[in-house]
């Protein structure tokens, strides 16, 4: 693995009021991937406040409020074959800062399309616990630890 840093990032287990998560599917790849919003910290940025902006941008609304967090910051390493190529190809991998947030909109609000060019072209909710098995192997550990630490919020 090349001396490179880890990506700063948030990420956003965005819940509705029956305890599922939002999931998207990624527009910039060919295979279906499926991931949570997240997105990188602009220098100087407060991860709280990072996190509801990368919302907004993502998914067209900030409509939610944050109801926990996992306590730990998460990495995970590109594969070696995307080493150089992906994040721009300064970077080995993110490090990231989780957060759980309530949704306080309706569906209708969710809104991929207002991006020229969007990152998501699909979502829907789904069970937390399903995550996993949906998202690029080498983002399971992440995911996994997320069912771990937000499991509690699954319960309307």
């Amino acid at each position: 693995m090349p001396e490179l840093p880890y990506r700063r990032n948030v990420g956003a287990a965005l819940f509705n009021r029956a305890g599922q998560v939002l999931i998207a599917r990624r527009a910039d790849v060919a295979t279906e991937a499926w991931q949570l919003p997240q997105g990188g910290l602009d220098e100087g940025e407060e991860p709280r406040a990072a996190v509801l902006r990368e919302l907004a941008e993502e998914i067209g609304t900030d409509r939610a409020e944050i109801i926990g967090e996992v306590p730990e910051w998460l990495r995970y390493d590109l594969p070696p074959e995307l080493v150089g190529k992906a994040l721009g190809g300064r970077y080995r991998g993110q490090m990231q800062k989780w957060f759980a947030l309530r949704f306080l909109g309706r569906d209708e609000d969710i809104r991929l399309d207002l991006d020229p060019h969007p990152e998501f072209d699909a979502w829907r909710w789904e069970a937390l616990a399903a995550l996993p098995s949906l998202v690029v192997p080498f983002r399971r550990p992440v995911y996994e630890r997320l069912v771990e630490a937000f499991t509690e919020f699954t319960r309307s």
